[in-house]
């Protein structure tokens, strides 16, 4: 093959690369954006609060990753997962004595009549149900950093494959017409030996 025309196809080739990695890159920025404002406009929505510096609610070794966001409102996934982690699940587990919704749940069902118990019941479910809530909204958070930073990387991919096919098509135009590339060898006969 000529090498002038080797050239021409691996920068055409590189060309390509970059324009796929391009619309991958503006597509993974849409979805960091997309998921990050839904994270926080859901959450805004919800009006919770991290108890104030020097709150009672959040003394104790447990709630000390709680104390970072004192006072502030709760509008990231980072934060869902704190307030879900080291401040519900603390909570629930003094109500119930570590003791899950469904364990409760069954308790309560073999005795109808112990109301303390239904109580109970009823705090562990919707507790769970709003720490369940949070921790998915960290999750989407987690997923939409994610997708930022494969976006950076689909960017500067693509900016690699521009730079590399910008120089396969220079060298291109400096090589001979008669060039070749894997162009191999042919076998010969060895000498006849008299």
């Amino acid at each position: 093959m000529r090498r002038k025309s080797f050239d021409r196809l691996i920068s055409v080739i590189g060309l390509l690369l970059t324009a796929i990695l391009i619309v991958a890159g503006g597509l993974l920025t849409w979805a960091h954006n997309f998921v990050g404002d839904q994270v926080h406009d859901q959450l805004a929505a919800q009006q919770i609060y991290f108890p104030p510096k020097g709150s009672d609610a959040t003394k104790g070794d447990e709630f000390a990753p709680m104390r970072q966001y004192a006072g502030q409102q709760l509008t990231t996934g980072e934060q869902a997962e704190t307030y879900a982690d080291h401040f519900i699940r603390v909570h629930l587990n003094e109500i119930a004595g570590g003791k899950t919704y469904a364990q409760l749940s069954s308790a309560a069902q073999k005795d109808p009549t112990d109301t303390k118990l239904a109580g109970q019941v009823e705090t562990m479910f919707k507790g769970e149900t709003l720490r369940g809530l949070l921790l998915n909204a960290y999750a989407f958070g987690k997923m939409g950093s994610i997708a930022g930073i494969a976006a950076i990387a689909a960017f500067v991919g693509a900016a690699i494959m521009l730079v590399l096919s910008a120089l396969g098509l220079w060298h291109a135009g400096r090589v001979k017409e008669s060039d070749t590339v894997f162009a191999g060898h042919r076998a010969t006969a060895p000498p006849a030996e008299a």
